[in-house]
C-alpha cells in the first residue's frame, strides 16, 4: 500500500488515481472538549481536579479507561459502513510530554493512539494526526487547552520549540505507516500578526521532511483556519502540502441570523463563505481539505417541542454544504463524530450512569451557558447586559472590536472571557466532586457510558453523510 499524495489540486494513490476522502473528527477523545464531554472549562484544569477529590492514581485510571472506551472496534465498523473513509485525530500534546518536563516523551502518549491509528486501518479507514493543542495555546480558544484568551504559543519561542521537537518524535513513529493520510501540524491557530504562523509552518515542515518526507500536510490557514492572505508564495517551499480551512456556517447554530430556508440567497451566502476562505488556493491550483465544518443540534431536554423543526432545518444545512463540496470533489472531515448529544454522529444515552450522574449538572452548565461553543445565552443574557453597557459607554467604537474579530465579535468577547473562563472555573471542583467517593469498578462503569452500545444514533445526519459518501469518486 502507498502513501496518498497530494498531486495539483487532488489527493491521490500511487498511481495518480484520484482519492476523495470523507469522514469525521474524534473530538472529545484524545483531546477533550467541555461541549462534547459535559465538563466546565478545559481539560487540562478537570484532570487535576479529579486527582484532587479521587487521587491522581484513580484519576488517571479514569481517563484511560474513558480513552480505551470512547473509540473502539465497533465505532470503526459503523463508521466504515457509512461509507466513509477517513477520521481526524485531535491530540493534545499533554498526551506526549509534561509542560514541567519539556521535550521527554511519554512513550503511553502513543498508546491509545496507536490502537485507534491500528483500528481504523484493519476497516479500511484512513486517519489524520491533528495536533490540537499546543503548549501555550496556539489559539484563543477553550480547546487549545490553555485556559485563557491569549494566544502565548505566538510570543514565546519555546513553545513553538517544543512543538517542532514534538513533530520530529511523532513522525518518527509513523513515518512508515501507509494508513496515515497525513499530519495536520496545528489546529485553528490565531495569530494576530499573521505572519508568525507562516514561519512556524516552514520550520515545522522542514523538521517532518527531515525524518518523513512521505506524508501530506495539511497547513490551516490563520484564524482559526479561515485565512490564507499572508501565505504569499510560502506554497513554493512546500511539496507534498494541502492546505485546511474550516467551514462552519452561522445558519448551523443557535446564532444564525434568520431561519433557513435554503432558499438562493441563502444558497448564494454559504457557497460565497466557503469560496473565500479557498480563494488563495484557488488561486495557485492547490489542494484543498475541509478539516472541520458541520451545523449543532437541538436537544430535547433544553428545546422541547421545537427539537424536530429545529433538527430538520440544519439537516438542510447539512445537505447543501455537501452540495458545494461535491462539486467541487472536495474531501472533508465533519466534526464531530461522538459526543454527548449536542453534534456528534453518535452520542451517550442519558439512561448512562455517566449521564444520570451529570443530569443536573448539565442542565445548570446549559442555562449558564458556559461553553463557547453553540452558546444559548437566553437565560442569563440580563445578566451580563450591564457589564456590555458599561464598555460601550466607555470605549469608543473603534477600539472595541480586538483581534480575532470578526470571527469573535465584541459581545462574543465578553461572553468568553466572563462566562466560559472565569464562571466556568468556579464550577470545576463541582463538576469532580460527582465522583468523590468511587472505586475504580465504579469509575470504569462511569466510562463505559462512552462505549458503543451505550450510544445513540442521529439518523438525521448519518442518513445524509451515507448518501454522499457513496457518491462516485472518480
Amino acid at each position: 500500500m502507498a502513501f496518498i499524495k497530494v498531486s495539483g489540486t487532488k489527493l491521490v494513490d500511487a498511481n495518480g488515481e484520484e482519492i476523495i476522502l470523507r469522514g469525521a473528527g474524534l473530538g472529545g477523545w484524545m483531546n477533550m472538549e467541555n461541549f462534547i464531554t459535559g465538563y466546565p472549562g478545559c481539560e487540562f484544569q478537570i484532570r487535576a481536579g479529579l486527582a484532587d477529590v479521587v487521587g491522581k492514581d484513580k484519576s488517571e485510571f479514569f481517563f484511560d479507561k474513558f480513552l480505551e472506551y470512547f473509540f473502539e472496534d465497533a465505532d470503526a465498523a459503523f463508521f466504515k459502513s457509512l461509507g466513509l473513509n477517513c477520521i481526524r485525530l485531535p491530540f493534545n500534546y499533554r498526551h506526549f510530554e509534561d509542560d514541567m518536563n519539556p521535550r521527554v516523551l511519554k512513550p503511553e502518549g502513543f498508546k491509545h493512539l496507536d490502537r485507534v491509528i491500528d483500528i481504523c486501518a484493519k476497516h479500511g479507514i484512513y486517519t489524520i494526526l491533528d495536533l490540537h493543542t499546543a503548549p501555550g495555546g496556539q489559539n484563543t480558544d477553550w480547546h487549545s487547552d490553555a485556559g485563557t484568551h491569549i494566544a502565548n504559543f505566538w510570543i514565546h519561542k519555546d513553545f513553538q520549540d517544543r512543538v517542532i521537537w514534538l513533530w520530529g518524535e511523532l513522525a518518527e513513529h509513523y513515518k512508515d505507516n501507509t494508513w496515515i493520510a497525513g499530519y495536520n501540524p496545528l489546529n485553528e491557530p490565531t495569530d494576530p500578526y499573521h505572519t508568525r504562523v507562516i514561519d512556524f509552518y516552514d520550520r515545522v515542515y522542514q523538521a517532518i521532511r527531515a525524518i518523513d518526507p512521505n506524508h501530506a500536510l495539511f497547513f490551516d490557514g490563520n484564524t482559526f483556519a479561515s485565512d490564507f492572505s499572508h501565505f504569499g508564495d510560502m506554497h513554493k517551499k512546500w511539496e507534498n502540502a494541502a492546505y485546511s480551512i474550516h467551514d462552519y456556517s452561522v445558519f448551523g447554530f443557535p446564532s444564525s441570523p434568520q431561519q433557513y430556508v435554503s432558499n438562493d440567497e441563502q444558497k448564494r451566502r454559504l457557497k460565497r463563505s466557503y469560496e473565500k476562505k479557498r480563494e488563495w488556493m484557488d488561486q495557485r491550483g492547490l489542494c484543498v481539505w475541509n478539516g472541520e465544518w458541520g451545523p449543532v443540534y437541538a436537544r430535547q431536554e433544553y428545546d422541547g417541542q421545537n427539537t424536530e423543526s429545529i433538527n430538520e432545518e440544519r439537516y438542510k444545512v447539512l445537505k447543501d454544504q455537501l452540495d458545494i463540496y461535491n462539486q467541487d470533489r472536495l474531501s472533508w472531515s465533519i466534526w464531530l463524530y461522538k459526543d454527548i448529544g449536542f453534534q456528534g454522529m453518535v452520542y451517550v444515552s442519558r439512561d448512562t450512569p455517566y449521564m444520570k450522574l451529570f443530569d443536573k449538572f448539565l442542565a445548570k452548565k446549559h442555562r449558564l451557558a458556559i461553553d463557547a461553543w453553540g452558546a444559548d445565552d437566553t437565560h442569563i443574557r440580563d445578566v451580563y447586559k450591564p457589564l456590555t453597557d458599561l464598555i460601550v459607554k466607555e470605549v469608543p467604537e473603534e477600539y472595541r472590536n480586538i483581534y480575532p474579530s470578526p470571527v469573535w465579535k465584541f459581545t462574543d468577547r465578553i461572553g468568553r472571557l466572563s462566562r466560559n473562563i472565569l464562571v466556568s472555573e468556579f464550577l470545576i471542583k463541582e463538576w469532580a466532586e460527582h465522583f468523590k467517593g468511587k472505586s475504580e469498578e465504579e469509575l470504569d462503569v462511569i466510562a463505559q457510558s462512552f462505549r458503543f452500545d451505550k450510544c445513540l444514533f442521529r439518523d438525521g445526519l448519518n442518513k445524509v453523510l451515507r448518501e454522499n459518501a457513496s457518491l462516485p469518486t472518480a
